[in-house]
């Protein structure tokens, strides 16, 4: 006979809250790695609640693996292909094509379309490793402060890696809540380009203005990747045509299904390659395989030394593929107790907007407990695990996922690890690196979370 499981809304409510600040209290105060921190809050809260122990073991492993099914590949993928795009000189190609362009007046612009384009396929500490030493050659050629350019290049490497899919963060949200991808981008874009003129441009303008932080001595003789490397670098039309690839796959499935439900029934035949090119990490190999043959074999590589270079950057990934998993441990223990149900209820009565909550959650965790990625997977978690979420138009979805991206963006501070990394980059206090950083990547947050708002209202 089935165990009957109900608990009263209060004991959940508080073995919620208890389970929350147990995690917060292993991770911050005794520096408990946070996998580990996330399985005992998760089993906490699931004894705590009166959860049948088989039932958590459950929960566990569906967390587990439904979490790693979404992600996963996507996580490797983009391991590679930014490994391939770092050794040969793609993205610096970019960065110094679009600067030329802009001319040096306007080349804050240009290094915040850099950082923005470069975090798609490229992890956030990757990206500014890769691109830090362009923006400190300006500032030592105009005389002018790093942050100048600096700033600028941060908003758009946040911007990326926050909003716009197929970078892992967006894309374990938007799957989590059952999201299209198509629309995620869209709106990511949208949102994210305003961000990056907001906090990229603006903030970094009047922070380089207002802070003469001059290069640090030991940062163009370290930090630039890509010295010593006598190939050729590809052509800027070839770097962006292959970081774009993904993209526009993505966004040709979506459109098509749109148009095909608009009447025009001659894409039919297609849809289904449409479908299966557009289904993301299909989109992210075919952009690989890209990488593989235009930035490497035709650059001189030799496969086996592109296959070391691969290999060397799946190092990472196991960590953040287990923290990611642990996140969607916690998202399923919260929602098969029934707390999401608790939470869900409690919006309804005070009639919250759910895109509110979403960015609520994100930021409570964000700075508590200071990764983006565990920030934006509970707050997924939660609201998934509410009641009619599954049930809102695929807009409204779509905000939701820019709201979580929004609020684990903001209040980077201490417990970050990118707020230490910016820090020791530009050889700056912790003092002014709160008031340059961490108010960018607010504005950036914030900016976000206000477009969803705006564009959930609308539609």
């Amino acid at each position: 006979m089935d165990v009957v499981f109900e608990p009263a809304a209060g004991r959940l409510i508080f073995f919620a809250v208890a389970g929350i600040a147990i995690l917060l209290l292993l991770i911050i105060k005794f520096k408990l790695q946070p996998l580990l921190a996330i399985l005992l809050a998760a089993v906490f809260m699931g004894v705590g609640v009166g959860m049948p122990p088989q039932m958590i073991v459950n929960s566990i492993n569906k967390g587990i693996g439904l979490t790693l099914q979404s992600i996963a590949l996507l996580v490797g993928l983009g391991s590679m292909f930014g490994a391939i795009l770092e050794i040969s000189g793609g993205a610096e190609t970019i960065s110094t094509t679009l600067v030329k362009r802009f001319g040096e007046k306007k080349s804050v612009w240009a290094l915040g379309i850099t950082g923005l384009v470069i975090a798609i396929p490229v992890f956030f500490d990757a990206g500014l490793i890769i691109l830090i030493p362009l923006a400190f050659g300006l500032a030592k050629k105009t005389g002018k402060s790093t942050l100048l350019y600096g700033i600028p290049l941060l908003g758009g490497l946040a911007v990326g890696h926050a909003f716009i899919p197929p970078t892992p963060g967006p894309i374990l949200v938007a799957a989590m809540l059952n999201a299209d991808l198509g629309l995620v981008i869209g709106l990511g874009l949208i949102a994210g380009t305003i961000a990056m003129i907001l906090g990229g441009v603006v903030w970094g303008t009047h922070v380089g203005n207002k802070y003469n932080v001059p290069v640090p001595e030991h940062a163009l003789a370290t930090m630039d990747l890509s010295k010593g490397n006598n190939r050729k670098a590809p052509s800027f039309g070839t770097v962006v045509t292959i970081i774009l690839a993904p993209l526009f796959l993505i966004l040709l499935n979506t459109a098509s299904g749109a148009l095909i439900s608009n009447g025009f029934e001659s894409l039919k035949p297609i849809q289904p390659i449409l479908s299966f090119v557009g289904t993301p990490f299909v989109a992210l190999t075919i952009a690989t395989l890209l990488a593989l043959v235009l930035l490497g074999v035709k650059n001189k590589y030799t496969l086996a030394e592109l296959e070391k270079v691969m290999t060397k950057s799946l190092e990472p990934a196991g960590v953040i593929l287990l923290v990611t998993a642990g996140g969607g441990v916690l998202r399923y223990i919260l929602e098969d107790s029934g707390i999401g149900r608790v939470v869900g209820d409690f919006v309804a009565a005070n009639n919250m907007p759910v895109v509110v909550v979403a960015f609520i959650v994100a930021l409570a965790v964000r700075i508590s407990v200071g990764s983006a990625t565990v920030a934006m997977t509970m707050a997924a978690g939660i609201v998934a695990a509410m009641p009619g979420v599954a049930a809102l138009s695929p807009i409204d979805t779509a905000c939701i996922v820019m709201a979580v991206a929004g609020g684990a963006t903001c209040a980077s501070h201490v417990n970050d690890s990118g707020f230490w990394l910016v820090k020791s980059l530009f050889a700056i206090d912790e003092k002014l690196t709160f008031k340059t950083w961490t108010v960018m990547e607010t504005i950036v947050g914030g900016t976000g979370f206000v477009a969803a708002c705006i564009i959930s209202a609308i539609f």
